[in-house]
């Protein structure tokens, strides 16, 4: 059963449905494997093996009766815990939080269960997804499977700790300002961020959020893995106003299109201090696109500085999300987290105002951007994995950061405005740890997103080579 754990999603619902393994055997073998490796890693928080084993059994009846299992067939999922599964707690990384008994799924949840997804358990996160790296007061530090001390990113590090050590095929991510494609670069993964609405979002903590920032979507191993999970939630929900109809495409069918002479733009730094060996293979990685035949230009124009602006928007949303859960439970919060969630109540609107000016002018010039190009190649991080217990670096190469955010500059841009981006594994540092290359399109054209690291998968492929745990 070994060979299970490194097997794509895509070959394992091909397995199931051939009859080569059934969905119990598949469970079992997770279950064990969580067992085995989670007192090292720590990827997941919460556990339902026992239903997760009886709906596996179930499927294999479906099977013998020859009744639909749906697209996933029975796949183990990893949930991060910022996202609802019924009858679990929902803590957010949060004390305060930690008996927050879900009773429905999200809809993202819902989604993937009903095409035959099941939840094995609930992936650590930092609490409410603040940090780029995973520690929380309730269940501790998650770690990277490539080397135990660095971290695995943030705020998704559970789940891209879950995928990158074979636990689970796929699991399930958030991303607010890099929390999809941060914790895929430091694992080697594959992570997508959906353009906004394209996946539907339930209000969190019964307030629909007015700031447009956060999305949902998968990390897995691969990109014909995260297109199959796509195509199993994507679409219109009435709970979620800003939720985008169905494109009419299916995501996993247009992966074999692949796209021809392509305007790349490749923008190497942004300005901002870069690894060097980070700088090497992003370099590297993004002259793949130009060996398969597109135009690849080098971009050394400046970036407007959006840094200030999204943490401004952002944290004025926290603290209003938060509101009243606030009270009361002060001690119990990360004091880092609650400092500056609650430092959003001397921002003035004229402060947010200037803010969203600054999102006008960077969107101004992504559209400058766009009218020149198809996409546009970046760095995911700067640097590779740090400490697991956090904090970011200070300096990258000698050269100190003057913000922390530096540490993230690739990735909170892409928020900010709306497009969908993509993080795919460029190579290996000199300490052998992976780092990433961001593929960004247009907004709406996540199918050219998947397209283009689908193209660079199978032109360059990483999928190989997996740590040893």
């Amino acid at each position: 059963m070994d060979q299970l754990h490194w097997a794509s999603a895509f070959e394992l619902v091909s397995m199931i449905r051939r009859r080569e393994v059934k969905p119990s055997e598949l469970m079992a073998a997770t279950i064990a494997r969580i067992e085995a490796l989670n007192p090292s890693f720590n990827a997941f928080c919460a556990l339902r093996t026992n239903e997760a084993m009886a709906e596996a059994r179930a499927f294999d009846e479906k099977i013998a009766r020859r009744e639909e299992i749906g697209p996933l067939a029975g796949l183990p999922l990893g949930v991060k815990d910022l996202d609802s599964v019924a009858g679990m707690a929902t803590t957010f990384g949060s004390v305060p939080f930690k008996d927050n008994i879900a009773h429905e799924d999200s809809i993202e949840v819902a989604r993937l269960k009903a095409a035959g997804g099941i939840v094995v358990g609930k992936t650590n996160t930092p609490e409410f997804g603040f940090t780029a790296f995973t520690r929380n007061l309730l269940f501790g530090v998650t770690r990277n499977p490539w080397n135990i001390e660095r971290t695995p990113g943030g705020s998704s590090g559970g789940s891209s700790a879950a995928i990158a050590s074979g636990m689970v095929p796929l699991a399930t991510a958030s991303d607010w300002g890099g929390s999809i494609r941060i914790p895929a670069c430091y694992t080697g993964c594959f992570g997508l961020k959906p353009t906004q609405g394209r996946i539907p979002m339930r209000p969190w903590l019964g307030m629909t959020p007015w700031v447009d920032f956060a999305v949902v979507g998968p990390i897995s191993r691969t990109v014909r893995d995260a297109a199959m999970y796509m195509d199993a939630v994507i679409g219109y929900h009435p709970s979620d106003a800003s939720s985008l109809p169905h494109p009419g495409i299916s995501y996993r069918a247009v992966l074999e299109r692949r796209p021809k002479k392509l305007r790349i733009a490749f923008h190497p730094d942004f300005g901002h201090p870069v690894q060097a060996d980070v700088r090497r293979e992003t370099a590297a990685a993004a002259v793949t696109f130009k060996d398969m035949g597109h135009e690849l230009t080098i971009l050394d124009e400046p970036v407007i500085e959006t840094c200030h602006a999204w943490r401004t928007i952002g944290s004025g949303q926290t603290l209003a999300d938060l509101g009243g859960y606030l009270e009361g439970h002060r001690e119990d919060y990360g004091r880092t987290f609650l400092t500056s969630v609650e430092s959003a109540a001397k921002l003035t609107w004229r402060e947010y105002g200037e803010a969203y000016r600054v999102r006008t002018q960077f969107n101004e010039w992504l559209r400058g951007i766009f009218e020149r190009f198809d996409l546009l190649l970046t760095p995911t991080l700067p640097s590779e994995a740090f400490n697991a217990s956090g904090p970011p670096p200070k300096e990258i190469d000698g050269q100190p950061l003057k913000d922390l955010m530096e540490a993230l500059v690739f990735t909170y841009p892409f928020n900010f405005s709306g497009h969908p981006a993509a993080s795919v594994r460029a190579g290996m540092t000199d300490s052998g740890l992976p780092c990433g290359l961001q593929i960004v399109a247009e907004r709406y054209r996540d199918d050219l997103v998947l397209q283009a690291s689908h193209a660079y998968e199978w032109a360059r492929p990483w999928n190989q080579r997996w740590p040893t745990v």
